[in-house]
């Protein structure tokens, strides 16, 4: 257990952040080198088809997320507040509800999966790989969710490495078994949807295991190892809302792919491509969100609101400066971070303009990360949610769609991007400001 209520701001948020950080960069890896060797492989028709798929996927984690992420923000409060008995019930209450979930999820997912695909325009010359790989992608979905319920627990109560080193085993297990899936045993797109479930599987082994032993007294007690419906309203009343945000973001991400998709097969290998290096890119200020919110969590729950606010600030200067750094390596180097997937000119030009266009705004994606974990460390979970509706539904979904009726085409759906950002920081900037003088003061209300 960590106690983030003590020590330097910063050097607390960055000590507590690096190991979350190293995790983060270590999906990314994971998700890049899934993307490298299926495009140089099986060529860009597959990297396409799992592509065209790869927003449900980022759905399903986000559901998976935002719900855990409930259980974790009320269980750093009550770490902070040294409510152990309520600690308890939270972390076996949370971890129930998160099974019960990932079925429903998975029957439906599998039963309708071709059915989604056709609702997400699907290209037809990609529809039968990308049913193939995406029903295999829901028989994870369990693993999935009781790994992201338990790594929530363990960085609730402060424990940022164990979920990093667990991670960082099945990412490289997961490459090799791409290779060996892929490379070795032909079984084409179906094998990188297989080395994903095997590696799901396996981190939530570990994962179970390791809080088992450490952890005992904390999760599966015959005590508590029941359903506490006053703290799963609690929860909910967190988690429901950060959940709802996390869809809305990839909900968002999927009307985009049904416009990338219109474009063709080219458009489609270009988008996954680079947005995976976009993703990359912007890990430092996601990294630094993440870590706030328990920060902000567990010393809003011991009532020290100036270690926030220092924390705060200075977590915000270090974002700025990870932003403008990562801006000009994108903005200057497009052509060597696209060709890394695939070498097709066509795919170079189109993926370059989209890291071109998003890469100029990576600061003011920082600044709505970090706005972001504040609020949800302080429990204010609805207006982060109310932003992701209207900076999705006002600004960048429209603008996307009209843009790119235009002779922009799909750059049009590039240049929506920023406008989302600016608009969902702006929201939660205001909201925040209205706000910061209760904070300041301690007088602020879940």
């Amino acid at each position: 257990m960590k106690d983030l209520t003590q020590g330097d701001e910063l050097k607390t948020i960055i000590y507590f952040s690096l190991p979350i950080l190293m995790g983060n960069i270590f999906q990314q890896i994971y998700n890049i080198s899934d993307a490298i060797i299926i495009g140089n492989f099986l060529g860009k028709e597959s990297l396409a088809a799992v592509g065209s798929s790869y927003q449900i996927n980022v759905l399903i984690i986000a559901i998976s997320i935002g719900i855990s992420l409930g259980t974790s923000i009320l269980i750093s409060q009550c770490f902070g507040a040294k409510n152990i008995e309520k600690l308890k019930n939270a972390v076996n209450t949370g971890f129930i509800f998160s099974i019960i979930l990932s079925f429903i999820i998975t029957i439906f997912g599998f039963i309708l999966s071709n059915r989604i695909l056709i609702l997400i325009n699907v290209p037809e010359n990609l529809l039968l790989n990308s049913n193939i790989y995406l029903k295999i992608i829901f028989i994870g979905v369990i693993p999935t969710f009781a790994y992201n319920s338990l790594t929530n627990i363990l960085k609730g109560i402060g424990d940022s490495k164990t979920p990093t080193y667990i991670l960082i085993v099945t990412v490289i297990l997961n490459i090799i078994l791409d290779i060996f899936f892929i490379a070795i045993m032909n079984y084409g797109i179906s094998g990188a949807a297989i080395a994903t479930v095997i590696s799901q599987f396996i981190s939530f082994i570990l994962c179970f295991f390791y809080v088992r032993l450490k952890y005992s007294n904390l999760i599966f007690s015959k005590i508590y190892f029941s359903i506490d419906f006053n703290i799963l309203k609690e929860i909910l009343t967190i988690g429901m809302s950060a959940m709802l945000q996390q869809v809305l973001i990839s909900i968002g991400f999927i009307v985009i792919q049904i416009l990338v998709n219109s474009f063709g097969t080219d458009c489609i290998a270009a988008f996954i491509s680079a947005s995976r290096i976009d993703a990359f890119a912007e890990l430092p200020s996601i990294n630094l969100g993440q870590a706030l919110i328990i920060f902000v969590a567990q010393n809003y729950g011991a009532k020290k609101m100036d270690r926030i606010i220092k924390g705060g600030k200075e977590s915000l200067i270090l974002g700025i400066i990870f932003s403008i750094i990562t801006s000009i390596i994108i903005f200057i180097f497009p052509t060597f971070f696209i060709s890394i997937f695939n070498k097709n000119p066509e795919i170079i030009f189109i993926g370059n303009q989209y890291l071109r266009t998003v890469s100029a705004f990576y600061i003011v994606f920082c600044l709505m990360q970090i706005l972001n974990g504040l609020l949800l460390g302080y429990g204010k979970s609805f207006v982060p949610l109310i932003a992701s509706i209207t900076s999705f539904c006002m600004f960048q979904i429209p603008m996307a769609i009209l843009l790119s009726k235009t002779s922009l085409r799909y750059n049009g759906i590039w240049i929506a991007a920023p406008i989302g950002w600016t608009g969902g920081m702006l929201i939660r900037l205001c909201y925040f400001l209205k706000i910061s003088k209760k904070i300041k003061k301690g007088e602020i209300n879940k």
